[in-house]
Order: structure tokens, then sequence, then C-alpha cells
């Protein structure tokens, strides 16, 4: 994806009213951000209220390491 770019599509597993209508994904100034759309009405006609919220990477799960219990002390 570009910078200052993104896509929208269809919500396909919106349940219910409140869920978004529209969803996707954006990059703008180097930020990923996902994109809520919602269709309203108005005195113009139809619209969409959008909502971004910074899309958070997925950390990785760090492996603990098994505990060597042999000495029996509680380590605190």
């Amino acid at each position: 994806m570009y910078d200052n770019s993104g896509s929208i599509s269809k919500n396909t597993r919106k349940e219910k009213d409140t869920h978004p209508d529209i969803k996707g994904k954006a990059t703008i100034g180097g930020v990923n951000y996902w994109i809520d759309g919602y269709a309203k009405t108005g005195d113009s006609g139809p619209w969409y209220s959008l909502r971004f919220k910074v899309r958070e990477e997925k950390q990785p799960v760090a492996e603990v390491a098994p505990a060597n219990d042999d000495s029996g002390d509680i380590p605190f």
C-alpha cells in the first residue's frame, strides 16, 4: 500500500446496526490505520461517516523458559 492511500469494502461481518457498513485500511503519513465507515442520510443525500484507528502492530509472543526448580528455593 502506498503512503496517503487506502481501500475500503463492504463489511460482510456486520451483525448489528452499530457495526460499520464498510471497513478498510489506509496508510497516512507513514502510519497504518483501520477505517470504519457508517452509511448516513442527510439533506444532501446519502454519505459516509469515517473513523480512523491506528493499527497496532502485533507483538511477538515471548517464549518463557521452563523453570529449573531443582533448588527448592523461592526466587523472590
